[in-house]
Formats: C-alpha cells, structure tokens, sequence
C-alpha cells in the first residue's frame, strides 16, 4: 500500500509542474526572442509533440523520452537556417522557459 501511495504523490507531483508549465506558456513573435536563440539557450520542439509534454520531461529530467527525441530530429537547437526562416516570416511561437532552457513551437497550421 505505501508504494502505491507514492505512485500517486509522483502523479500528482507530476500533474502540479505540468498545469504550472500550461499556464507559463505563451505565445511570442520571433524578434522578441531573438536574444535568446544568440545565447545559445534556446531549443525547438517539433510541431508533432507537445510542447507542455516536452517541458515537463525535461523539467522531470526525463533523459529517455528528451534522447529519444533528440535522435529523431524532432527536438534540437534552433539552426541559424530555422532562425533566419523565422525572422524573415515575422513568426509568432509558442514559448515556455524550463530553466536554463526556452523552448519554441511553431504555430501549427491550420
């Protein structure tokens, strides 16, 4: 039964930072972060994720699932090509920082 008890505290552990990421995300124009992507502190999330489910693994430090996604090409730095795409289409994206990081997400289109 103990053990059980913890399972469910990790649970809600886990539902806690994933309502406090949804509520920290927000959405901002490329040129607002710009300063960020110079820093080297900046990471993009495929628009086939999650972003909150990408957040909370690597605020969890979920190395499997952040690994395996990374080696998928489907989480990365942002290249200089993705930034100078992003500048020249004045993108808006989706935004959450995980500290030191700050994670972006297109705009899906729809």
């Amino acid at each position: 039964m103990k053990n059980l008890r913890i399972i469910d505290m990790t649970d809600k552990n886990t539902e806690l930072l994933r309502a406090k990421i949804n509520g920290e995300t927000a959405r901002m124009q490329w040129t607002e972060l710009q300063r960020f992507f110079a820093s080297g502190a900046m990471i993009s999330v495929s628009d086939e994720l999650d972003l909150v489910d990408v957040a909370v693994c690597i605020a969890s430090d979920d190395k499997q699932a952040v690994q395996q996604w990374m080696s998928e090409g489907r989480v990365a730095k942002v290249s200089d090509t993705q930034a100078q795409t992003w500048l020249e289409s004045d993108a808006e994206l989706w935004t959450v920082v995980v500290k030191p990081w700050i994670l972006v997400q297109r705009q899906k289109m729809h």
